[in-house]
């Protein structure tokens, strides 16, 4: 039988220098917040370094809204983001971010229907983020580091990817949940390697609407168990409205922390403004 493996004492040292230096009530280094305060307080602060965090919802729950709103207020925060999509060109997610810090609708901005209040709105969001480091990169590619190349000259603080059923795994498998168990494991593996969080957008294949409770649990996320194993911080998305109109809050959100490898699990109260594509914090608003 082989001894123990040691705990490298080099470790053990710089997490005691750094629990000693950092100062009270400051963020450690290796955290991205999200900029949604009661869910940063429910997990420690944000997203660490190393970890796969898998956001998933029914369709039209909002997955890639909320997505591009922690990347936007990573960004504003001063982290580099690279986010990758596969369903709208870096023009088209502009346009949305522009439309979700302006507090106007997409089609009023394409169609030039805006009021002098709201005009003024939207060049006050391009200057905004006119200098904020969101790069934007289309999931295009023949395989997984290919698809992700693009992000390792721009040193990000936080990879964001919409979504995993549409990215392509390291090696083809027979099924589509194959696949995506694979390109689970690689983005898992590309977290550790890389340094970074992983932000990972994912399709519920196994949720099922018209069951006794609607709301996503581990299972439904599917890709045989990948998500369930390896994810560090899994997060699903429940508006009521969806399954019972009529009945509840109009926008009011669940965010469920269904895995939280290092801390608790729970729920945060949101509220989706539809019409701007916008999600806000019902504990601790923007104003």
């Amino acid at each position: 039988m082989s001894a123990p493996r040691k705990i490298p004492r080099d470790s053990l040292t710089n997490l005691v220098r750094q629990v000693d230096s950092q100062p009270q009530g400051e963020l450690p280094p290796d955290t991205v917040p999200t900029g949604f305060p009661s869910l940063d307080r429910l997990i420690g602060g944000g997203f660490r370094q190393r970890d796969l965090v898998v956001l998933g919802g029914d369709v039209g729950s909002g997955k890639s809204s909320l997505a591009l709103a922690i990347a936007l207020r990573a960004v504003s925060a001063g982290h580099r983001v690279s986010f990758f999509s596969g369903e709208m060109d870096e023009d088209r997610l502009m346009e949305r971010a522009l439309a979700l810090e302006a507090r106007i609708q997409v089609d009023d901005m394409r169609s030039a229907r805006l009021s002098e209040a709201q005009r003024a709105a939207v060049g006050a969001a391009a200057l905004k983020y006119r200098n904020l480091e969101l790069h934007v990169h289309p999931i295009v590619g023949r395989d997984f580091d290919e698809v992700l190349a693009p992000a390792w000259d721009e040193d990000p603080a936080l990879v964001v990817v919409d979504y995993l059923q549409l990215v392509p795994p390291p090696i083809s498998r027979h099924t589509q949940d194959e696949d995506s168990a694979s390109s689970v494991r690689s983005l898992k593996a590309l977290a550790l390697d890389r340094r970074i969080p992983c932000l990972v957008i994912a399709q519920l294949p196994r949720l099922i609407g018209d069951r006794a409770d609607p709301r996503p649990t581990l299972d439904d996320f599917g890709v045989l168990g990948t998500v369930k194993q390896h994810a560090d911080l899994v997060l699903a998305l429940y508006r009521e409205e969806m399954y019972n109109p009529g009945s509840g809050v109009e926008g009011a959100t669940e965010l469920i922390v269904a895995k939280n490898r290092n801390g608790p699990t729970g729920f945060i109260d949101l509220y989706f403004y539809q019409h701007w594509l916008r999600f806000e914090d019902m504990l601790d608003p923007d104003g």
